[in-house]
C-alpha cells in the first residue's frame, strides 16, 4: 500500500483536495495500486488547531509518505498575525524539510479552453510547456541579507548564491522532464549582466552532455519574457533560478488564462513529492460549492506519475479532464469560456471527470 498524506488547507482547499482524492483513488486502483490515505493539518487550519502553521506531528507524517497531496493555504483571517506564523509558513517549512528544491509548474492549453487565454487564439493553441524553477536557493535565502542604516540613510541588501551542485541537480531534473517531453530544454539566465548566471550557463551545458538526445537552447530573461508571449508554443522545457522561476511561472500560467486549470510538484532528493494547484484558497467562496478542482485533479495525476511512477494513469486523468471540458461542462469561474448550460458545482465537476475516467 502506498502511503498518501492528504493536507486540504484552507478556504476551498479541502473541497478541491477531497474531489482530486475521489479521482486519484480511482485511477490508482485501474492502475493496480493500491493507496492508504492520511489527512492533517496545514496552514491557518493548523494555527487554529496547533497554534503553529504546520505541526511536528503532520511533518512526521509527511516524511512517512510516499507523497502528500494538499490544498491552497491562507485567508483573511489570519493576515493580521506576524509574518513568521502565517499560513504561508506551513508550505515554506514542509518545503525546506522534505529538502523539495525543483518545482514543476506544467502550463498546457486544452482545446476546449483556447478562448480563456487574454492572448489570441492562435497564438496560444498547442502550448504545453513545463516551466522547473529552482526552489530553495538563489535571492530568496542567500546570505548575507536585511536592512541597515548606513551612513544616515536606510539599506537593505539581498545576496544571490547558487553553487554547481545546486544547479546540476534541478538541471537533471529539467533534462529528465525533457526526455519525457519534445527533448527540448530552455536554460533562461542574465549571464550578460550576472555572475550567478554565467555559472548557470557552465553548469547546465555541463549536465547536457550526459543527455546528447535532449537539445540545449540558453535565453536571456528579458528576452524570454517577451517569446514566452509572442511564441509560447514553442517551448518544451524552461529550466531556470529561483527568482526568474516564480516570475516566469505565472507568466506561463496566464498564457493558458485560468488559474483555475493548473496543478504543480514539488520535487526533492530524498523521495517525497508535494502535489498541490496554483491558485489560493479563495475564502470567498469557501463551502459554496463553486469551486474549480481541476488544478488539484490535474495536481494528482502529477503524484501519479512523479511519485508513484504511474504514467498511464496520469495520462488517462488528464484525457478525462480534456474530455469534460470538451463535452461543455465549466465550473463558475470557466463559464464563460465555451461552456453549455449551467455551471457546475466543485463536486459535480469532480463526478464528471470521475465519469469520463471509469468509462475509459
Amino acid at each position: 500500500m502506498e502511503p498518501i498524506l492528504l493536507l486540504p488547507g484552507d478556504g476551498i482547499g479541502p473541497e478541491v483536495t477531497r474531489e482530486a482524492q475521489r479521482v486519484l483513488d480511482a485511477a490508482a486502483r485501474r492502475a493496480g495500486l493500491k493507496l492508504g490515505f492520511q489527512e492533517d493539518l496545514i496552514g491557518g487550519a493548523s494555527i487554529d488547531a496547533h497554534g503553529t502553521p504546520l505541526s511536528d506531528r503532520a511533518l512526521a507524517r509527511a516524511r512517512e509518505s510516499r507523497a502528500v497531496l494538499m490544498g491552497a493555504v491562507g485567508g483573511p483571517k489570519w493576515d493580521a498575525l506576524p509574518v513568521d506564523r502565517r499560513p504561508e509558513k506551513g508550505l515554506l517549512r514542509i518545503r525546506k524539510e522534505l529538502g523539495l528544491f525543483a518545482n514543476l509548474r506544467p502550463a498546457a492549453v486544452m482545446p476546449a479552453l483556447v478562448g480563456a487565454s487574454t492572448l489570441r487564439p492562435e497564438v496560444v493553441e498547442g502550448t504545453d510547456l513545463l516551466v522547473v524553477r529552482e526552489l530553495t536557493g538563489g535571492l530568496y535565502f542567500g546570505e548575507p541579507r536585511g536592512t541597515a542604516l548606513v551612513a544616515g540613510k536606510r539599506e537593505a541588501r539581498n545576496t544571490m548564491v547558487y553553487d554547481e551542485v545546486e544547479i546540476a541537480r534541478i538541471a537533471k531534473v529539467a533534462f529528465d522532464a525533457a526526455r519525457r517531453r519534445r527533448k527540448l530544454v530552455t536554460h533562461v539566465h542574465k549571464a550578460n549582466v550576472l555572475e550567478v548566471s554565467q555559472l548557470w550557463v557552465q553548469v547546465v551545458e555541463e549536465v547536457a552532455r550526459d543527455y546528447r538526445d535532449v537539445r540545449l537552447e540558453h535565453q536571456l530573461v528579458d528576452s524570454m519574457a517577451m517569446w514566452l508571449l509572442r511564441e509560447p508554443r514553442r517551448y518544451d522545457v524552461i529550466v531556470t533560478e529561483n527568482l526568474f522561476g516564480d516570475i516566469l511561472s505565472d507568466e506561463a500560467a496566464m498564457v493558458t488564462g485560468s488559474l483555475g486549470m493548473l496543478p504543480s510538484a514539488s520535487l526533492g532528493e530524498g523521495g517525497i513529492g508535494l502535489y498541490e494547484p496554483v491558485h489560493g484558497s479563495a475564502p470567498d467562496i469557501a463551502g459554496q460549492d463553486r469551486a474549480n478542482p481541476l488544478a488539484a485533479i490535474l495536481s494528482a495525476a502529477m503524484l501519479l506519475e512523479h511519485s508513484l511512477d504511474a504514467p498511464e494513469a496520469a495520462r488517462e486523468i488528464r484525457e478525462a479532464v480534456a474530455a469534460t471540458l470538451a463535452a461543455g461542462h465549466r465550473t463558475a469561474d470557466l463559464a464563460e469560456f465555451g461552456g453549455s448550460g449551467a455551471p457546475v458545482g466543485c463536486r459535480r465537476m469532480g463526478d464528471l471527470v470521475l465519469k469520463r475516467l471509469e468509462g475509459a
